[in-house]
């Protein structure tokens, strides 16, 4: 093995219609992603006259902000333990399961849908069903049952976990169906063979060897949850104080409007969605290598 030589030797073998293939792509994560990123970092560190501060950074440990913060990692928790354990069992369901055939592909399919669809829509399609007024809450009070009145409230932290549910649960069908799938049959058999029951199966070979694609999914369905803001504040405006809404509010300026602490704000989201989504790689990597 050659020690040495040109470490951009990659990028000299790339060719005309190679470079010309992956332009785009570098010109969409230049624009979209990158500048941006570094323009809230720098932002975040600046006071309206431009100068450098750390009173930006320093004001989200306020009450308000500490709070909002407590509330959207609340949120993003439950959902997404919630959505990790019941995409999980309709994953073994329709893929270890005795159920028809067509059902995981249809499953799959309605997942695929599900997964991206957030925002106004689902706020709408939500409040049409569990509002005040909506489709269940109105046949449930034919049925005797006050749903609003038992204490439940959809412009609240379970509304809003409810909801998010709708997309977390068939992201974790997707991610989760090729780990399952990863489980070899002579896994299962080897263990029949030497007297181990079903859930004994599961208990020492199946989980743990799951484990680690759990522990990964579940930083993703966090960082999912944690990002959301069109949900949010279509279904419940600002009467729920998470980051997402608090971060519109200060970049809006329709009341409060200080650009710096919004510039702050997003970037504790970066760091805190970052961490989450470093954790699911690193996990996912290693998890790799049990399924080979």
């Amino acid at each position: 093995m050659r020690v040495g030589g040109n470490p951009f030797r990659f990028f000299t073998r790339l060719r005309l219609g190679d470079i010309i293939a992956i332009a785009p792509f570098i010109i969409f994560a230049l624009l979209f992603l990158l500048i941006p990123t570094l323009g809230l970092v720098v932002g975040a560190f600046q006071d309206p006259q431009g100068n450098f501060t750390l009173q930006n950074v320093m004001d989200l440990a306020t009450p308000q902000i500490a709070a909002s913060f407590w509330i959207s990692i609340r949120v993003s928790v439950t959902s997404a333990v919630l959505g990790a354990a019941i995409g999980l069992a309709i994953a073994l369901a329709i893929i270890r399961g005795k159920l028809p055939s067509g059902i995981r592909s249809t499953v799959m399919t309605f997942s695929g849908v599900a997964s991206q669809f957030a925002g106004i829509p689902l706020s709408f399609a939500f409040l049409a069903t569990l509002g005040r007024l909506g489709l269940v809450t109105v046949l449930l009070k034919f049925a005797g049952f006050d749903l609003y009145k038992s204490g439940f409230n959809l412009l609240s932290f379970w509304g809003l976990t409810i909801t998010y549910l709708y997309f977390q649960i068939p992201l974790m069908i997707l991610i989760i169906a090729p780990a399952i799938d990863g489980l070899k049959k002579e896994w299962g058999e080897a263990a029949a063979t030497l007297g181990a029951t079903n859930g004994q199966f599961w208990r020492y070979i199946g989980l743990p060897v799951l484990w680690p694609n759990l522990l990964g999914t579940l930083s993703l369905l966090f960082a999912n949850a944690f990002g959301a803001i069109a949900t949010a504040y279509a279904l419940t405006g600002s009467s729920l104080n998470i980051v997402p809404i608090l971060l519109y509010a200060q970049i809006r300026g329709d009341v409060l409007h200080n650009p710096g602490l919004g510039a702050a704000l997003a970037l504790g989201m970066i760091v805190i969605t970052a961490l989450a989504n470093i954790v699911y790689l690193v996990i996912r990597t290693r998890a790799e290598r049990w399924l080979k």
